[in-house]
């Protein structure tokens, strides 16, 4: 057991808190007991676990994934390791750590990789973020896209980064399933389009425009684009757009939430795909 906060496996995890740590270790951090047991679900075995026995054992969950991390130390198939709780909040991101914290590689998540596990189905909506900057929304998309089985999520400039700790919380094991791509430019973004076989309509969401959301066909293929929360869409999402949709909204309510939003548009072409398969 590590009881030490100054263990060097424990100066790994928290340098995983911030994007030049993650970018340099290729990995990022997981936490609680629910996201991993996702990362196992999915096939995604992690690099390093500190976890603390007691504070599993206090939930249904967190005594589940205890036999699950006593096996994959047993098969040593990953670093599994007790720690104390005193050395589990050093390595933890929240002020209330769940019981474990741990390392997973970024090239377990790779869109490609993910792809080729997938069930090959046809997925018409590709989500795009358009410099969603909150990590709760951009992590609760995510969950949402998989949930509506979109079939990538795209990260345009000014996103929050989707691996950080709060996007990997709020996605709830998204990750390890749903394909996400960050672009640096949206001028890949407009050449991607261009090369598409099917010619996508491109609708932009955004609170005030005329056409209802349910009034589009999003059965074809579709690619979603959500704004920023405060700013709304950029200028070049502008351009790209062959359509706008919109919300309605009573009681003088302005505008929703970024990923309620985003979310409500998902589920309606979730709706209209069921609806078209009879």
């Amino acid at each position: 057991m590590i009881t030490s906060p100054s263990n060097p496996k424990v100066a790994y995890l928290r340098s995983l808190h911030d994007a030049r740590g993650r970018k340099e270790a290729q990995a990022f951090l997981v936490e609680g007991p629910r996201v991993l047991t996702a990362a196992l679900d999915y096939g995604v075995t992690p690099l390093l676990v500190l976890y603390q026995p007691e504070v599993l054992e206090r939930t249904v969950w967190g005594r589940v994934l205890l036999g699950r991390l006593l096996d994959l130390a047993r098969q040593s198939r990953c670093n599994v390791v007790p720690v104390t709780e005193r050395v589990l909040a050093r390595a933890s991101d929240t002020q209330t750590p769940s019981g474990l914290v741990a390392a997973v590689a970024l090239g377990a998540v790779d869109a490609d990789a993910l792809r080729a596990r997938r069930e090959q189905r046809l997925r018409p909506i590709v989500l795009i973020l358009d410099g969603v900057a909150d990590p709760g929304n951009v992590g609760t998309l995510l969950r949402s896209a998989l949930a509506a089985d979109v079939d990538e999520v795209w990260l345009m400039p000014g996103c929050a980064d989707v691996y950080s700790p709060k996007v990997v919380r709020a996605a709830a094991g998204a990750h390890f399933a749903q394909p996400v791509r960050s672009h640096d430019s949206w001028e890949a973004c407009a050449a991607a389009l261009a090369a598409h076989a099917d010619k996508p309509q491109v609708l932009l969401a955004e609170a005030g425009g005329s056409q209802p959301y349910y009034a589009y066909n999003l059965t074809r293929p579709t690619w979603l684009i959500v704004g920023n929360e405060a700013h709304g869409p950029s200028p070049v999402a502008r351009q790209l757009a062959t359509g706008v949709l919109t919300i309605p909204l009573f009681n003088k309510v302005e505008s929703l939430n970024a990923a309620i939003a985003g979310s409500v548009v998902l589920f309606e072409a979730s709706r209209q795909r069921c609806q078209d398969r009879g």
